[in-house]
């Protein structure tokens, strides 16, 4: 066997092992996230099932007060539920339509260096600590509406959920720009040539070809919101309360964590196995609109 061939074969036996060791790479760091997920879920089952012997799940879902740290305790999730869902609301009638807005606006008729300028500027949005969004919806936010409805109280939900919905707007813009911007150039030149405005074309033709990718931005938004934690912490009042009204005070699962979290329970007491009951309720929440968004974003993605 000539050199040269032996040569050709090492070359080919150290690129092969390169190749393999670089899938090994990705696939242990593919492992890693999964096992990490799988890890997380476990933890919070097992404590949620300690949690379950000694509190019926019937009473978990239907009570509507939750004082598991009074005397008179009740352990009803109901409370934490609504201020979720009801600060998660207020976010998303702020971010879903700003942040399409400013998506159609970046993508459609925007200049090349607006846009450079304005999603920097958009995302930047996003790196600011939410602690100091907290503080901004309690001293800035809060009496800035109260001006408005003088009988708003201090802590609230409003002033929490619009900010949460400040903060979640690059999320949204973002995501539904790209998908915006891979809306194939054919479809735009028909529209043109049909006699349709840029208006027109980006409402009734880029609007619904990226609704897919939109959807995926809208439910990745509900996943922030729903996990937010310090601004509801700050703003919203640490009190659960069974209420759809927006401008009351009101506790959400987040701030409930945080609060046990950072308190003096003894580790394994029932107060303490609360939080990781809450955690998981909080968890299959956010997997319940991921589902949803899933098969949202198949349905739209074969119609177009």
């Amino acid at each position: 066997m000539s050199s040269a061939k032996q040569t050709q074969i090492s070359r080919k036996l150290a690129r092969d092992l390169q190749e393999r060791a670089i899938e090994s790479v990705l696939f242990l760091a593919a492992l890693s996230s999964v096992a990490t997920t799988i890890a997380i879920l476990g933890i919070l089952v097992y404590e949620s099932i300690i949690f379950f012997q000694k509190v019926s799940l019937w009473e978990f879902l239907t009570d509507t007060q939750w004082t598991p740290l009074f005397d008179d305790k009740h352990y009803g999730i109901l409370p934490l539920v609504t201020g979720t869902l009801v600060t998660t609301l207020v976010a998303l009638l702020v971010a879903v339509p700003l942040g399409t807005i400013i998506a159609i606006y970046l993508s459609e008729f925007a200049l090349p260096i607006v846009r450079e300028i304005v999603k920097p500027a958009l995302e930047l949005l996003a790196g600011i600590p939410t602690v100091v969004y907290g503080y901004f919806a309690l001293l800035f936010v809060t009496p800035l509406l109260q001006v408005i409805l003088p009988d708003l109280p201090g802590f609230n939900m409003l002033s929490a959920g619009l900010v949460i919905g400040i903060m979640i707007i690059p999320y949204v813009s973002s995501l539904s720009e790209d998908a915006m911007r891979t809306v194939p150039a054919h479809l735009r030149e028909a529209s043109y040539a049909m006699g349709a405005t840029r208006f027109q074309t980006a409402l009734r033709v880029i609007l619904p070809a990226s609704i897919s990718g939109i959807s995926a931005a809208c439910i990745l938004g509900i996943s922030r919101a729903i996990g937010e934690t310090m601004i509801v912490a700050i703003a919203a009042g640490g009190q659960p309360n069974l209420t759809l009204n927006p401008m009351e005070p009101a506790a959400t699962m987040t701030a409930y964590i945080v609060s046990v979290s950072l308190g003096d329970l003894p580790h394994g007491s029932l107060e303490y196995q609360t939080i990781f009951a809450v955690g998981l309720t909080l968890v299959l929440m956010t997997l319940v609109f991921n589902i949803i968004g899933y098969f949202l974003i198949k349905r739209y993605r074969e119609i177009y």
